[in-house]
């Protein structure tokens, strides 16, 4: 059966992130695991670095507009890892639904409608604006308190940063665990063997490496 094709949109939020790669290789391998786990082909792929400031308009994400122009070219979908690398703002989502170019998450899955997308965006932005809002209030208690600045506070940053990292773990699990489970029934019954045919498919790792048995193990058991 022939794969069918989707053009991929990556977007990281500062030029920092964009240097660095951070966030990049993560969306990437949900994609890859996604297309390869629902029969899809990425024939084209569109990568941008924007600071968030005014880019909740198409003018100012000119990459994304040139996955759109070329999804349209192949009459096909625009698929991305998440839907705040589209946008948080419900007005943005809603414009490009518009341009009747149809758009999968990855997390949301293929029963994802534009009906759904504009709820889950509706959503995201209240996060954001509770999220701010009890962000400015903490920092202001912190400030009163005197306790932002104190190096104390190193051990909970700590702690907190760890607590990131499990989550990100875990949802990376989470979306690679299908294909695996894809690949087991297709007879691919050791953990060698899964890795083996991971890397033969491109499909990078939580780090954006290369499979071992042991990686193998380590996502069915967090996946479990």
């Amino acid at each position: 059966m022939t794969a069918r094709a989707l053009v991929a949109y990556l977007r990281v939020s500062t030029d920092r992130q964009g240097k660095s790669g951070l966030g990049l290789e993560a969306q990437r391998a949900a994609i890859k695991i996604f297309a390869a786990t629902h029969g899809f082909e990425v024939v084209a792929e569109f990568e941008e670095v924007e600071t968030g400031k005014g880019s909740d308009a198409l003018e100012r994400r000119p990459q994304l507009a040139a996955a759109l122009a070329s999804a349209r070219k192949q009459r096909c979908p625009v698929v991305v890892a998440k839907l705040d690398r589209l946008s948080r703002d419900v007005a943005f989502v809603a414009g490009l639904m518009a341009q009747r170019v149809p758009f999968i998450v990855t997390e949301l899955g293929l029963d994802a409608d534009p009906f759904m997308l504009h709820i889950y965006a509706a959503l995201a932005e209240k996060e954001r604006a509770l999220i701010s809002a009890r962000t400015k209030a903490a920092l202001a208690s912190k400030v009163g308190k005197g306790i932002l600045g104190n190096r104390t506070n190193l051990g909970e940053a700590s702690r907190a940063g760890a607590a990131v990292k499990v989550r990100e773990a875990d949802a990376f699990a989470a979306n690679t665990l299908p294909l695996v489970q894809k690949l087991q029934a297709q007879g691919l019954t050791t953990l060698r063997a899964l890795a083996a045919e991971l890397n033969e498919r491109g499909i990078p790792t939580a780090r954006g490496g290369t499979w071992s048995a042991v990686q193998v193990k380590r996502v069915l058991e967090r996946a479990a």
